[in-house]
């Protein structure tokens, strides 16, 4: 037993460290959150509200937790976004496209634990990235407006989270878990914003900055006969600390929250190998002032950085997940998948959102588990994001600054490719 309670507790801070070492923390994206969370529950395009495959389970419903067991999940994905953006019709300079791509490869770590306490109670903990967002502009798209220097924002958020699930009848469970979040933030190259800000120093170019706090998620789980399971989970805003540097950025004097949202899902268990996931999720970025409220603030006025401020525009979106697990062998588990998500950003938000391009819609998914002994197995998925284009309408609003930035539009253009692994220990 010590020698578990050892490894694990070893297990948990490498991890912890590994995650916020990771400067960016991007992800095949749902907007700006990942489409799934533990690598074999992405290989079925993230969907498992109603099924928990791996002890990540708490990131997305931690009633699944009850019936995984006492068991370690370590992963790892390679992440590769490929990002650009297009000025057209602009009157402060010529039609021009600048690619984002300056930083192409992204790492991201994952950990899992849990233990059954008793029959019916079992507890866990998941490290993990819960969103992230990254452009790298070696050509400054806001050159032609008085811009400097490289341009671009890093945004990583890192949760660990405790978890708890509790089986209250005959397949039918709770689950509730802490969302402990940390996030840092960078932007460079926008300080023209300067001088639409209440807190001009505090815009651009000044370094990481890092903000904690907290939320929360609850869950429940239910069985009905031998072929259907029902799930459903919420997750609270995480309310966190502003982010000081950019207090004069971001609406609110720099507060930056984690979006609610919430999910529904049904597994369908059509034969003895061959299982359905469906999941509905709706995330509400509006919600965020500075996520969700319109940049036309700003064009109307309202200083950066003020209360309930400009933001990026974002909208809430719905996502549409379905996953099918195929039991292929006594040792191999293979898993196919697809996602849709509503485009969250409005083409006359495109201005803003050349520093957050996060534009893809349908994700593609394909993974396997195979069990190289009793106790021990390796996971793999790999995922793509076809190439999704937005089209500025009426985006840069005409005239000069701070009223206009000489018409035209701004063009927005992102596809992704992931890769993960993930090794898996019965305990």
């Amino acid at each position: 037993m010590s020698r578990i309670t050892l490894a694990h507790t070893t297990l948990v801070r490498a991890s912890l460290t590994l995650a916020l070492a990771s400067s960016t923390l991007a992800h095949a994206t749902n907007g700006y959150l990942p489409h799934g969370y533990g690598t074999q529950s992405k290989g079925s395009a993230g969907a498992g509200v109603a099924m928990a495959q791996d002890t990540l389970a708490a990131a997305t419903n931690p009633a699944g937790l009850i019936d995984l067991g006492n068991r370690l999940d370590v992963g790892i994905e390679i992440f590769s976004p490929d990002r650009s953006s297009s000025i057209v019709g602009n009157a402060f300079g010529p039609d021009q496209t600048f690619d984002g791509n300056n930083t192409r490869v992204f790492y991201i770590p994952e950990f899992g634990y849990s233990r059954v306490v008793s029959p019916n109670l079992s507890i866990g903990l998941s490290i993990y990235g819960n969103g992230g967002m990254n452009t790298d502009y070696s050509s400054n798209p806001y050159a032609r407006f008085g811009a400097t220097g490289p341009a671009g924002i890093d945004l990583a958020q890192v949760f660990v989270t405790p978890a708890l699930a509790w089986r209250f009848a005959e397949g039918q469970s709770l689950g509730v878990a802490v969302n402990l979040a940390y996030q840092q933030f960078e932007a460079r190259g926008i300080s023209l914003f300067s001088g639409f800000s209440q807190d001009p120093s505090h815009v651009s170019d000044n370094g990481y900055d890092s903000s904690t706090g907290a939320g929360f998620r609850v869950g429940w789980q239910g069985s009905f006969g031998d072929h259907v399971t029902l799930g459903a989970s919420w997750q609270s805003k995480t309310q966190m600390n502003e982010f000081e540097k950019y207090s004069g950025l971001f609406a609110d004097n720099g507060d930056f929250d984690v979006p609610e949202n919430y999910s529904v899902g049904i597994a369908i268990k059509a034969t003895p190998a061959l299982t359905l996931l469906i999941d509905r999720q709706r995330i509400l970025y509006g919600n965020v002032p500075a996520v969700g409220n319109s940049a036309a603030l700003l064009f109307a006025g309202q200083p950066l950085g003020s209360k309930n401020g400009p933001g990026f525009g974002w909208k809430d979106t719905t996502v549409t997940k379905i996953g099918v697990v195929y039991q292929a062998t006594s040792a191999l588990t293979l898993r196919a998948g697809f996602s849709d998500v509503d485009q969250p950003i409005p083409a006359e938000e495109t201005f803003f959102n050349i520093l957050a391009p996060g534009v893809v819609e349908k994700h593609y998914t394909l993974g396997a588990t195979y069990d190289v002994s009793e106790k021990n197995a390796f996971s793999v998925y790999v995922a793509h994001m076809p190439e999704v284009s937005v089209t500025g309408n009426n985006s840069i609003p005409p005239g000069f600054p701070p009223a206009g930035f000489g018409g035209g539009n701004a063009n927005l253009r992102m596809q992704e490719n992931a890769i993960g692994f993930a090794w898996q220990r019965k305990l």
